[in-house]
């Protein structure tokens, strides 16, 4: 009797443990407003994460009472969305620009050289001065700046400044020494300009500026992850979670490879192959390649240059000037490679600014396209459109991956450029949405800013910082503000394959998300860009916490 009384209590004892006995997990995040943007834009209470992974969501009290978590955040009613994807970007750019002369909203030439001699004057050591940002469209007098006056002020000492759009620089005659650059000739896909006389005069686009770029001394791989790191500290700031590498060498996807490997970068990054015959042949050999923060399943081609510098490719003249632009290759060497990567497992993705660049593109993506919904190929810029070719976004299933910020950068300009005609299929976002269903949002950092937000406003607003124009610049195309969150998101996301397991918060997906100050979807515009990041997530890992 004793024997079953004491059964009878362990089999109690055991069943009320195992109903009280919570289940052990790493992290809740409760207390919050929480976006999941899932499919019917539902909000929650809370996000319960174990090995990196969201688990369930739901009501505060409820994960609770469920989980035992290792860490627990009360937000205190603060707002979360899923970390922000930046659908082009330039990762190694940025880092790079962050120890070169800032010659970003500089207002004359001679604000760029006072610049540059306050640069010099603080590293002594440095035996090339690259800078960049400078932008002759903010300047009293808009032509191009020349070699004149950097041989003034540094004659032995080579000197490398792009323009604001990277499509463009001018150099000292010392660097044109460096590179044996005494002459001009023809550069397919670029322009070295020349001067009276008919000799270079600083002035090198597009494809030219490799000309004197390769003989820039390269950072070593311990140099390298330091500026890497430095510069993910700036985007996990803003919560960043994922980018978009829009264009890399082997060389560059080795170190990330090598740096992943070794745990050295948090941020997840999606990189494309700048696509070379060596490029294409070497990665079509190795395959695609997939680590937890690393991906490397497609390539990058550069149709055209940029509008700003007057190399972006257009089907008539510039309105202020006699060109029409050029394209970086033939279209019969697009066609070559596009054909060839239609027969891969590779994503192509093409920089195309130009109606003419654009409709090329279209037409050749058009032509060896079999299931552009599957594909997913995308058009990046996609800027200027002729009034037919928006159709073929839906005919091909061709992803439009645009940039907002670029439309309140050069809406003081673009209409000079190319006329009040053209002007109304440029920037345009809702028309481009309306035709794909999607469009995969980014900065193009650090040719615009990294602040995801900045594009969020330029988005849903289309003014600049100061609120100008008012009505906002072609406020037709302007898109709502849950479009502009899932195209930062989880339509950023489906333009690289990723959106099964991030860009949404949602039970068995990466646990990526963002605590902001504020809630962006309905904060005044005019307060969207101020809104401070508290908390940056990645896989349940806290990557950055505001102080």
């Amino acid at each position: 009797m004793k024997i079953t009384t004491n059964l009878i209590f362990l089999f109690f004892l055991s069943f009320f443990l195992s109903c009280t006995t919570n289940k052990q997990i790493d992290l809740i995040v409760y207390n919050a407003k929480v976006y999941t943007v899932d499919s019917v834009f539902s909000t929650v209470e809370a996000i319960a994460v174990n090995n990196g992974v969201i688990v369930e969501i739901g009501d505060s009290q409820d994960l609770l009472n469920k989980y035992d978590a290792k860490e627990k955040v009360d937000v205190n009613g603060k707002f979360i969305y899923p970390g922000f994807y930046d659908a082009h970007a330039h990762f190694f750019m940025l880092a790079e620009a962050m120890d070169e002369v800032d010659l970003v909203g500089s207002l004359s030439y001679n604000e760029v050289l006072e610049r540059l001699k306050t640069y010099v004057a603080h590293n002594p050591d440095k035996k090339w001065i690259v800078g960049n940002g400078w932008d002759q469209n903010l300047w009293e007098d808009k032509n191009f700046p020349t070699k004149d006056s950097l041989d003034k002020y540094f004659p032995d000492l080579p000197i490398y400044l792009t323009r604001i759009d990277y499509h463009a620089a001018v150099v000292n005659s010392k660097a044109l020494e460096k590179a044996h650059l005494d002459s001009a000739y023809f550069v397919e896909g670029g322009v070295i300009s020349v001067n009276a006389e008919g000799l270079p005069d600083g002035i090198l686009i597009d494809n030219a500026m490799q000309l004197v770029r390769n003989h820039i001394p390269k950072n070593q791989s311990s140099a390298l992850l330091k500026i890497l790191r430095r510069a993910q500290d700036s985007l996990l700031s803003v919560g960043l979670t994922s980018i978009v590498d829009a264009g890399l060498t082997p060389d560059q996807i080795e170190s990330l490879k090598i740096f992943y490997n070794e745990d050295s970068l948090a941020i997840r990054d999606y990189a494309m192959v700048s696509a070379t015959d060596e490029s294409i042949r070497d990665y079509l050999r190795a395959g695609t390649f997939e680590s937890d923060r690393l991906t490397v399943r497609s390539f990058k081609l550069m149709a055209d240059g940029a509008l700003g510098s007057r190399g972006a490719c257009l089907l008539h003249p510039y309105n202020d000037a006699p060109t029409n632009g050029f394209l970086l290759q033939d279209p019969e060497e697009f066609d070559r490679i596009i054909k060839r990567l239609a027969n891969s497992n590779f994503q192509v993705n093409t920089h195309a600014i130009g109606d003419s660049a654009n409709r090329i593109i279209l037409d050749t993506y058009g032509k060896y396209l079999k299931d552009g919904k599957k594909r997913r190929w995308r058009i990046e810029h996609a800027q200027i459109i002729a009034p037919s070719d928006f159709d073929k976004f839906k005919q091909f299933q061709i992803i439009p991956s645009v940039q907002p910020t670029h439309a309140t950068s050069d809406m003081y300009w673009a209409e000079d450029r190319i006329g009040s005609d053209r002007i109304k299929g440029a920037y345009a976002y809702k028309k481009l949405l309306d035709e794909y269903g999607l469009l995969a949002l980014g900065s193009d950092f650090p040719v615009e800013h990294y602040n995801p937000l900045y594009g969020f406003h330029a988005a849903v607003a289309r003014v600049d910082k100061n609120g100008f124009p008012d009505g906002g610049f072609q406020i037709e195309n302007a898109i709502t503000r849950e479009q502009a969150l899932r195209g930062m998101t989880i339509w950023a996301a489906y333009s690289c394959f990723q959106d099964k397991k991030r860009g949404s918060i949602e039970k068995g997906k990466d646990a990526d998300f963002v605590i902001l100050e504020e809630d962006i979807m309905k904060a005044p515009n005019e307060k969207l860009r101020d809104i401070k990041t508290l908390r940056t997530v990645i896989a349940g890992k806290t990557e950055f916490l505001r102080k």
